[in-house]
């Protein structure tokens, strides 16, 4: 049932991505404290795409990393990581991260680590 939940919220999200008016930077920010799990994802998926404004998308990402859902810390990692090098001050959460309950979320805090800094965090290979 829970999985049920999560995918229909996650298909919502994805045909409502375009619905309405775009959301301020700061508005995506604010909707991160939500309640309501679909403001979140919509949310930490939105944000990584505002490369403009690091310097708001990227600690709010990081406070993401913290959510009590996976699906939202896994996308914020992700997010993380696609904003390579200019999420320089999300290693420390990023290396905290990967000592998450959740194997997804783990592996996705290491894959950011590496898109961030491949010198100090080169890309581990699978055995």
């Amino acid at each position: 049932m829970r999985v049920q939940k999560r995918l229909c919220v996650l298909l919502c999200v994805i045909a409502c991505g375009g619905c309405g008016q775009k959301k301020t930077t700061g508005e995506l920010v604010a909707d991160l404290k939500s309640t309501q799990e679909k403001d979140r994802i919509n949310a930490v998926r939105i944000l990584p795409q505002r490369k403009g404004d690091v310097g708001q998308t990227v600690p709010a990402l990081i406070g993401a990393l913290k959510d009590q859902e996976n699906d939202i810390r896994w996308s914020a990692a992700i997010g993380l990581g696609n904003l390579g090098e200019s999420a320089r001050e999300a290693i420390p959460a990023l290396q905290a991260t990967q000592r998450d309950r959740d194997a997804r979320v783990r592996e996705a805090a290491g894959v950011a680590l590496t898109r961030i800094d491949p010198q100090k965090f080169p890309a581990r290979r699978k055995l």
